[in-house]
């Protein structure tokens, strides 16, 4: 088992979850996290801290799309292990519908 991070947290990129982390797997990108499969150690400490609930077991129905799209952006984007401020209208993003379509962003963030 693995975690990956859903487009729930497009738009929001809440960082509570890298502080965390005692691997280092997450990647930053523009305007989302992502988390290497690979480098996941299945721990699980990070879900219950993305307050956007993007955070899901790859266990969860449906989610093989989404360990690839982790793993794609993961090899892309740099680490992350610093918790940031969040976007800034993530609160109100929270939830919204359609993310991927609306928002999504290749480029990477800045990592550290």
């Amino acid at each position: 088992m693995t975690y990956v991070v859903t487009d729930n947290c497009i738009a929001c990129k809440f960082t509570d979850c890298v502080e965390v982390c005692p691997v280092d797997c997450f990647y930053e990108g523009k305007n989302m996290l992502v988390i290497h499969p690979d480098e996941c150690i299945d721990c699980g400490v990070c879900e219950p801290e993305c307050p956007a609930d993007a955070i899901r077991p790859d266990t969860d129905p449906d989610m093989e799309d989404w360990v690839e799209f982790n793993r794609k952006y993961s090899e892309a984007w740099p680490v992350i292990i610093t918790k940031n401020d969040p976007l800034p209208d993530a609160e109100s993003r929270d939830g919204e519908t359609d993310k991927m379509e609306k928002y999504f962003s290749e480029e990477p963030g800045e990592g550290g």
